[in-house]
């Protein structure tokens, strides 16, 4: 029904030319918004020079109900949170090989989990150790609105000012592999959440009471509590005590994992936390013989270094979780090793290429080197997709999107007009694109907006989900809604000078764009 309501909606405004009805076929129609341009036979239709503010609020008026007509009830709420979304072609029929990480990806942890982190990474922070938060696009540029030191926005004007009169982040800053250049580090993932705010409260708390710091010393402190947090242990025993309140979806992932093995797939865990952490979860997830589902178990491997450095050898644990002196040559279902890499892995299982399929919950640490140096398959698990997809479903956020983009075009075609009156039409339009690009910021979040688009472009998260994971979806538990032979053909997404007609040259009638013969004048 509603691909069928765009449809009728394009045609007839194709055939009616916006508002002034139907017009006789043209070849060569000149007038800024008619039709393609062309050098003879000016559209009937121009607007006298003094008419020229009511001709752009005539066109505004031909987008707004276009719009209208184009976003009936039911086109809303089209896609599913629990689906699964492909950057890349992939059979499941081909994937022979399932691995998986741990933490945030067959664990799934509650939100109570960061209060907990927060707290105790600021209270090692004050016993043990005596700024520019900020949202940047796939192009390295700083999404205005979206930076903070603390707690405080930082205004647009200083933010440009600091990086030199632009918006751009030097390469060399943010070049780093795994998302940590020299002045720039990149949050990645869910674990990120406490250490930003603990971050964010530090810097406002040293401004406020006017105390100087910098801001690299502050930065590595900051890092070092977090990280203490699980060296020390403080996070396993936490879930340890309570795994309902921190666990998410354990029947689910017994439900994934299970369903895999029924149809002959090979499972394989590597993950950075220690065996009885992760024994105890999987206990409580899957049951006491939660092993035997496993072919190959690693635990505290190291990631990302397991998949570059080759010295570190797999030690084996016995039941007590001590270290063994064994010298393996083989890796044995239901037994657990620690540590090792990723090179004697391969050349023990012979699990290489295409064939395996490996999900994790952080791009550089578990997907990135797995998908370009060793042409494994991979999914990341997003947690926070899900609440995104369901914003976006909303009738609010589908009419301020579109009526954004078509404004947006609109505002590209009229410029060529410069008299007085028209630029004031146009400035009025600037605005209320900027007031709708904040709504739909806000629907996510009111600091930083979605983590997948700045106002328009991807975010730099967003460039390496594509780059480094060939599916993403936000749980595992998604699986359960494919066959295991299921093929994912990801859509194509067009190239700007491959795409369709936007809804602004539908309710104009013009097909090409740039209107060169409109902007002969400028040459």
């Amino acid at each position: 029904m509603a691909g069928a309501g765009l449809r009728a909606a394009a045609r007839r405004w194709l055939l009616c030319g916006g508002h002034g009805g139907p017009r006789a076929a043209s070849s060569s129609p000149s007038c800024p918004g008619c039709g393609p341009p062309g050098p003879s036979a000016p559209c009937p239709s121009a607007p006298a020079s003094a008419d020229l503010s009511a001709h752009l609020w005539a066109r505004y008026q031909d987008m707004r109900r276009l719009v209208h007509d184009l976003l009936p009830p039911e086109v809303c709420s089209l896609l599913n949170p629990a689906a699964i979304y492909a950057n890349n072609e992939i059979s499941l029929r081909d994937v022979e090989v399932y691995g998986f990480d741990y933490d945030y990806t067959l664990a799934q942890y509650a939100d109570a989990l960061h209060p907990e982190i927060f707290c105790a990474a600021r209270d090692i922070l004050i016993e043990h150790y005596k700024s520019l938060l900020m949202k940047i696009d796939a192009y390295h540029y700083v999404q205005l609105g979206t930076a903070y030191r603390g707690l405080h926005p930082v205004p647009d004007e200083e933010v440009i000012e600091l990086y030199g009169g632009t918006q751009h982040i030097p390469l060399y800053q943010t070049s780093g592999f795994y998302g940590k250049g020299p002045s720039i580090k990149q949050f990645m993932d869910i674990f990120s959440l406490p250490e930003m705010a603990l971050l964010s409260c530090v810097v406002d708390y040293f401004l406020g009471h006017g105390l100087e710091f910098d801001q690299a010393h502050l930065y590595k402190d900051v890092t070092d509590a977090i990280r203490d947090v699980h060296v020390k242990g403080l996070m396993y025993q936490w879930i340890e005590q309570d795994m309902e309140k921190y666990i998410l979806r354990g029947d689910e992932t017994f439900a994934v994992l299970s369903r895999l093995v029924a149809h002959g797939k090979q499972l394989f865990l590597i993950t950075n936390s220690p065996f009885s952490f992760v024994d105890k979860g999987m206990r409580h997830m899957v049951g006491p013989d939660w092993r035997q589902l496993f072919d190959v178990v690693i635990v505290q491997a190291d990631k990302p270094s397991f998949f570059t450095d080759r010295r570190k050898p797999f030690r084996k644990l016995d039941e007590k979780g001590s270290l063994q002196w064994d010298w393996i040559t083989r890796l044995e279902k239901g037994k657990i090793y620690r540590q090792g890499n990723l090179f004697d892995f391969l050349r023990l299982t012979e699990w290489r290429g295409p064939r395996v399929l490996y999900f994790g919950d952080h791009l550089y640490s578990d997907l990135a080197d797995l998908m370009l140096r060793h042409g494994w398959r991979t999914g990341a698990i997003i947690p926070e997709l899900e609440r995104e997809i369901r914003i976006i479903n909303t009738e609010q956020y589908m009419h301020s999107l579109t009526w954004q983009q078509a404004l947006t075009g609109l505002l590209e075609r009229m410029q060529t007009y410069q008299d007085a009156e028209s630029r004031q039409v146009l400035a009025a339009w600037m605005k209320e694109r900027q007031e709708l690009r904040c709504i739909t910021k806000a629907l996510f979040n009111a600091q930083f907006g979605s983590i997948f688009r700045t106002f328009h472009n991807p975010t730099y998260f967003s460039r390496r989900l594509v780059r480094f994971s060939d599916l993403y979806m936000a749980s595992l538990s998604c699986l359960l809604n494919y066959r295991v032979d299921f093929t994912f053909y990801p859509r194509r997404t067009p190239l700007q000078h491959e795409a369709p007609l936007w809804m602004d040259q539908l309710c104009t009638g013009c097909m090409k764009t740039p209107f060169l013969g409109d902007m002969a004048h400028i040459r």
